[in-house]
């Protein structure tokens, strides 16, 4: 916490005063953020600097929250060559809080990744996305969930070298029980690309192999896995437990159970719990049939489903749902939630010098939430999204 500015230091361009605001150190009450350009340049508790002034009446701000994991919201979907579709995309999670993501793709041919990589990485360029997420087509087809299995194969280094080599691409999720599948995760490893394990069938000993191997994610954990069982811990035993590894969580308490978030969360811990959306084109739009990738999805009362099957098809969660479920439903408090919706994925991704914390040098990406837990005003590198 920084001390309020001295006389010979230029006013900033807003203060932020009178929140609940959630430092590193923890949730302050009366505090203030300042704001200069993009940047907190300050923050504290005692008397605000002058300068022009939003009074937040005690609301809780937050970081901007940080999405993994996200298929596409607002009617538009990231599987697209259509830079335009996948910009709605992110501005409709946008004014849900999150200020930095990943673009996620669904299993497709190679050569229609490549395509849709090239499309995306001109928002990388421009800084609407932080990168693209793979996942897929290194799957298992008995846990495809719903992917298209008649385009999942199994990795070559070939393969693996043509997705990464055509763009920014930062994750990769892949099934290690495949043919060469621990080696693919090397291979991702070493290019420096987060390696993550889902849609996975495998057994305690090939899991052990894909973690040793550099894994440190796992997807969507619980979801389109080989489950916890008492004398096979599987997919979900063997990634909850090992200290090298982080867990994706969907809380949209639909895909996972509060109670099983709950002891997943506290497991994991901090350092190892981040919360996802995994969410489809229907986020922030209305029910109604879509699409993901080359499959039908029928979204009914924000629940999204293959309609042959009623396998669960992505999410309709924004991140400010996610936060608001942990703490409300799941038990989490303000600070765990903070750490798994902003910090530590931030820290994956290598960008926590920039965002995932209030604090000073970091850009400011701010969400202000009421007593609720809702949405008030968003702000990423110091404009006002929302609630202007």
């Amino acid at each position: 916490m920084s001390s309020p500015h001295d006389t010979a230091t230029p006013p900033p361009d807003l203060v932020l005063a009178g929140g609940r605001i959630a430092l590193p150190s923890g949730v302050v009450d009366d505090g203030w953020i300042a704001v200069s350009g993009d940047t907190i340049v300050a923050t504290g508790t005692s008397a605000p600097p002058t300068g022009p002034r939003v009074e937040l009446g005690g609301d809780l701000v937050v970081p901007g929250f940080v999405d993994m994991h996200c298929h596409g919201g607002g009617g538009a979907s990231f599987s697209t060559t259509d830079p335009a579709e996948a910009a709605r995309a992110v501005l409709a999670h946008r004014r849900h809080g999150t200020t930095t993501m990943l673009a996620s793709l669904v299993s497709e041919p190679i050569a229609t990744l490549t395509d849709q990589i090239a499309a995306l990485s001109e928002l990388v360029t421009d800084g609407l996305l932080t990168g693209i997420h793979l996942e897929g087509p290194f799957l298992a087809e008995s846990r495809c969930g719903a992917h298209d299995p008649a385009v999942l194969r199994a990795p070559d280094g070939d393969a693996v070298s043509t997705l990464l080599d055509a763009g920014p691409v930062s994750m990769v999720t892949l099934a290690p029980e495949l043919p060469g599948g621990v080696k693919a995760v090397r291979q991702v490893s070493e290019a420096g690309v987060l390696a993550a394990v889902g849609h996975t069938d495998a057994r305690r000993d090939e899991l052990r192999a894909a973690v040793n191997a550099g894994a440190t994610v796992a997807t969507h954990l619980f979801n389109a896995m080989r489950p916890l069982h008492h004398r096979e811990p599987g997919a979900v035993g063997v990634l909850l437990d090992d200290e090298r590894v982080t867990v994706e969580l969907i809380s949209d308490l639909i895909h996972v159970h509060p109670d099983v978030l709950h002891l997943a969360a506290t497991h994991a811990g901090r350092g190892r719990t981040t919360l996802i959306t995994d969410a489809m084109s229907a986020a922030g739009a209305p029910d109604g049939r879509y699409t993901l990738g080359a499959l039908d999805v029928e979204v009914r009362d924000g629940v999204a489903t293959l309609p042959d099957s009623g396998a669960l098809a992505g999410s309709t969660l924004t991140m400010d749902a996610a936060f608001r479920n942990v703490v409300h439903d799941v038990g989490l408090d303000i600070a765990d939630a903070v750490h798994a919706t902003s910090l530590r994925p931030a820290e994956l991704l290598g960008i926590s010098d920039l965002v995932g914390q209030i604090a000073d040098g970091l850009r400011a990406d701010l969400v202000v939430l009421d007593d609720n837990l809702r949405t008030r005003r968003v702000m990423h590198a110091g404009r006002w999204v929302t609630g202007e």
